[in-house]
């Protein structure tokens, strides 16, 4: 009662008082035509795309620089050391059984990739095993490698958890996706099973796009951070299927297609399928740095104390020409949250009197390689974690105008959700939960990184019912975006973006920091959150 009580008096005394002018001049300066001026340079074809390692990085992170620099704010780089592998992949999976063979596609059927740093890596004859989600959860009472053996094998899991299945909000979290189902978990929960490789089996729904994204993915060189063991812990091949192979697959072994389905119930059992995988990956390997990019704004009697407001400065560079165009502009992923950012710390200078807390704005490298940049930094602090009051992250703002709702991914997670509902309010506006949790976005972003290390994370923007135009329009809008521009060269500055919204977020996110970093509030996780005890 007595934390009850705390939360609540100073959930209280974030919310007393309207704007004062010192804070409505500030609200003021954010406006269409800077963020515009912004991401038509960012997302410009001169700036190659933004890929790490290129003069599109260069470019970027230089500019960046300098528009904290004009601000006044101390701006400065954090080198990232990365290694980039490049694979030739074999363009065939052969699943032998017996004396009979299934040969499938590379892109059609399969992707694989790895971070082993070998020359020549593959699945040479590998025994298949089928491990159902491939999780080990102790609080669920879940272990999908309890009683079978992978060290050395090919395991094959299924994306997501099971609670996409069942709905269950008792059990993992329902339809919202728990680390558990994020891709990245699969790997490394294989890689501790002593597993040799490990290959996920996608579908539309539970990884949160569709094949596509993952086959354009693997057309490029990946990144990872450089490892003084050359990654020799990790499974030596990582790749996905599409779930119509998976299905061709365990049809070819002599088992019923319901083995998948069967997967999310307690009676599962992982195994083996009774058949041998072979393949493999030609690898070259380059070690490069790359760049975090800072902004800095002194507090002044909280100055120890740090806010974080992230937006990650990458995109995927040049690549294979697609009607013609080979440059990912990257415009809205993550151009215009590029833009609130650098808007908001030009807000922040505009005040009189200077917050107490200190702002530290955040712009990682290679977070579409898999959150590298903020990862590094989350391993390598400039500013102490455990002085981190909270990180305000945005990706994807889109540029469609004014919602009344204010779209949380990862809601229920801290109480920056209750601070976000005080300011939304003032607004007439409303929280959604993401009402595509089963997608695991909180898990997609830079402020996951900083969540694992138990720092509290906000992610929120418009999203989902325009002001004007309602509900099915920005329905239509997304699927739109998703689907034909979300990681395309089509991702691209548009003029006719109408892009009051993210106005209205910048100015909604700039009063919650403002007030936060002028608080005694120190944002805790929620008793629900997987993260509650980790400890800074």
């Amino acid at each position: 009662m007595k934390k009850i009580s705390v939360l609540l008096i100073g959930l209280i005394l974030f919310s007393c008082g309207k704007n004062s002018l010192n804070e409505t001049e500030a609200l003021e300066s954010f406006s269409e035509k800077d963020i515009e001026k912004h991401v038509k340079i960012l997302a410009s074809d001169d700036f190659m795309g933004r890929n790490p390692f290129t003069e599109g990085e260069t470019k970027t992170i230089n500019y960046l620089k300098d528009e904290f620099t004009k601000l006044g704010l101390n701006s400065f780089f954090q080198e990232v050391p990365l290694i980039q592998v490049t694979g030739e992949p074999s363009d065939k999976l052969i699943i032998k059984k017996g004396n009979t063979n299934l040969t499938l596609a590379l892109n059609n059927d399969f992707v694989i990739f790895s971070r082993v740093q070998k020359e020549i890596v593959g699945i040479d004859g590998s025994e298949l095993v089928f491990a159902g989600y491939g999780i080990v959860a102790p609080e669920y009472n879940w272990n999908d490698y309890k009683d079978i053996d992978v060290k050395g094998k090919t395991v094959v899991v299924l994306v997501n958890d099971p609670g996409i299945i069942t709905g269950n909000k008792d059990f993992f979290k329902g339809n919202t996706m728990t680390y558990y189902g994020r891709w990245t978990y699969k790997y490394e929960e294989a890689a501790r099973q002593g597993a040799k490789d490990c290959i996920i089996i996608h579908d539309d729904k539970g990884a949160g796009y569709n094949f596509s994204v993952v086959r354009n993915g693997a057309t490029f060189s990946k990144l990872y951070l450089q490892s003084e063991n050359g990654y020799k812990e990790r499974c030596e091949i990582e790749g996905w299927i599409t779930t119509e192979a998976a299905k061709k697959l365990v049809s070819f072994c002599g088992f019923d297609s319901k083995i998948i389905e069967k997967a999310a119930t307690l009676d599962h059992k992982s195994t083996s399928l009774g058949a041998t995988a072979t393949t493999f990956i030609k690898q070259s390997f380059v070690s490069k740095t790359s760049n975090n990019v800072f902004g800095y704004l002194e507090g002044t009697d909280k100055k120890d104390e740090l806010i974080v407001i992230s937006a990650h400065w990458d995109c995927f560079g040049i690549g294979p020409k697609v009607n013609g165009d080979s440059i990912y502009n990257g415009a809205i992923d993550n151009g215009t949250s590029l833009a609130w950012m650098l808007e908001t710390a030009e807000a922040f200078t505009k005040l009189k009197k200077k917050q107490s807390r200190s702002i530290l704005f955040f712009a990682p490298t290679a977070e579409e390689a898999g959150l590298l940049g903020s990862s590094y930094y989350t391993e390598n602090p400039i500013y102490p974690l455990a002085k981190t009051i909270a990180v305000i992250n945005n990706d994807l703002m889109f540029p469609y105008g004014k919602t009344k709702d204010v779209m949380v991914t990862g809601y229920g997670q801290s109480d920056l959700d209750d601070l976000l509902e005080i300011e939304a309010k003032k607004q007439d506006r409303y929280l959604l939960p993401d009402p595509n949790s089963h997608t695991g976005m909180f898990f997609r972003s830079d402020h996951f990184s900083f969540a694992k290390e138990g720092v509290p994370a906000l992610f929120a923007r418009s999203y989902h019912d325009h002001y004007e135009k309602g509900k099915e329009w920005m329905r239509a809008k997304e699927k739109e975006y998703l689907s034909d521009k979300y990681h395309k060269t089509t991702d691209e500055f548009e003029e006719d973006w109408d892009l009051s919204g993210v106005v209205l977020d910048s100015q909604l996110l700039f009063n919650l920091t403002y007030n936060l970093s002028n608080s005694n509030t120190y944002p805790k996780w929620k008793e629900s959150s997987e993260f509650k005890n980790v400890k800074r």
